[in-house]
């Protein structure tokens, strides 16, 4: 890929290479081996998915994007972004690609010591060790200015007080990267710092929070009461996180956007099925431009947000600024993902809303990808604020 700072999407290559095209079809194979039904089994257990999980590790795929002297492929986001989306196209969606590999991976990888890298890269990559990351607060949302958690020092350690919530996958994970306050500015903002902490630290505990997204990971609040820290648990320097953060969640962004494109693929494939099979009147239901023409319109939706996801991923692994794209693909994502899979059960008709058709127990998930890792208005606000110079409206 060639590119340039003065308009880095003029010559950005959009177009598979044979290395993508394969990675594609092994990861499309390997899940689907395992099949949607596993996957939902595992969901309604709220049971991590092991097998598949090891299955993809050991091949190497859940290290796409980390660096080669720690195990990984070296080969960068676009990697990532195609593995989640072929695990997704599937009806096999595993998140912990976005908070483990995506995010603190990608932080480890860039912000961490050798031996944090050491200790860390080769399991997360292998698919033998799996991290969490904990930034989302009660009252600091998408507000991370907000946060309240804090690490103050104390006799050579950093002890922890705070709350965190909607934190995913804590219960298999091996370590919970944690957004602290450990500082602020002359105007009261925070000053952040990262922390590599233990799950079964003494004074962390946790309270599941029950939601209606049928996945296997499960959703935490967790407390933490003067949990102590040693300083070889922080991540990068003390009080220039912030900076970190946006480096993990903008990969966060585009993995979620990955995510949903899968899911729009998953549920396009079929509904045209469906389409081509069910007849009605002598013909099949494809037939009909009622059913036709809203199925066409989802199917181009869905390729501009693979196009955006595409150039959000290529910009960053260049090096280059990715947070408007990041931003779309996520908005564009989202959008398309919620109708194609709406509009694959509309053309079901009963069926649609069946189990045995494996639709609608992928909707909350795909919805909830309109509002996580960040809410379609926020995303809103960045596009007027940032890409068309707008004044800021909060």
């Amino acid at each position: 890929m060639t590119t340039t700072e003065s308009d880095p999407g003029a010559t950005l290559s959009l177009v598979p290479s044979s290395e993508e095209a394969a990675l594609r079809e092994t990861v499309s194979r390997i899940c689907g081996d395992f099949g949607h039904d596993y996957f939902m089994e595992r969901a309604r257990a709220q049971e991590f998915p092991r097998e598949l999980w090891h299955a993809l590790g050991e091949k190497g795929y859940l290290g796409v994007c980390l660096p080669e002297e720690y195990g990984g492929g070296g080969l960068g986001m676009w990697a990532l972004a195609a593995l989640a989306e072929e695990t997704a196209a599937v009806g096999c969606p595993l998140i912990p690609i976005v908070f483990s590999q995506a995010i603190c991976g990608n932080l480890l990888a860039k912000y961490g010591t050798d031996e944090q890298k050491e200790r860390w890269l080769r399991g997360v990559g292998g698919g033998e060790l799996l991290l969490s990351f904990a930034i989302t607060e009660p009252d600091a949302g998408s507000n991370s200015h907000r946060i309240s958690t804090i690490a103050r020092r104390d006799n050579g350690k950093y002890v922890l007080r705070g709350t965190k919530t909607f934190i995913s996958g804590v219960e298999a994970a091996d370590g919970i990267v944690v957004v602290a306050r450990t500082g602020q500015t002359d105007s009261g903002r925070g000053l952040l710092s990262l922390f590599l902490v233990d799950p079964d630290s003494p004074g962390l505990e946790r309270q599941n929070v029950p939601t209606a997204v049928e996945i296997p990971e499960q959703q935490w609040m967790l407390f933490f009461d003067d949990v102590e820290i040693d300083p070889d648990q922080l991540i990068g320097t003390e009080n220039e996180g912030l900076k970190a953060v946006f480096d993990g969640l903008n990969p966060e962004r585009i993995i979620g956007a990955a995510f949903c494109n899968g899911v729009g693929r998953y549920a396009l494939d079929k509904a045209a099925r469906y389409a081509n099979e069910r007849a009605v009147w002598d013909v099949p239901i494809g037939a009909h431009q009622g059913v036709s023409h809203p199925l066409a319109e989802a199917k181009i939706e869905l390729e501009g947000a693979r196009l955006m996801t595409e150039k959000a991923a290529r910009l960053y692994d260049a090096g280059l600024s990715a947070g408007e794209t990041a931003n779309m693909a996520k908005f564009l994502a989202g959008e398309a993902g919620v109708h194609c899979l709406d509009r694959a059960i509309q053309v079901h008709g009963g069926n649609g809303l069946a189990l045995d058709y494996g639709l609608t127990e992928m909707w909350w998930f795909v919805r909830l990808l309109k509002i996580a890792p960040v809410s379609r208005e926020m995303v809103l606000n960045f596009v007027a604020e940032h890409s068309l110079g707008l004044p800021k409206s909060y």
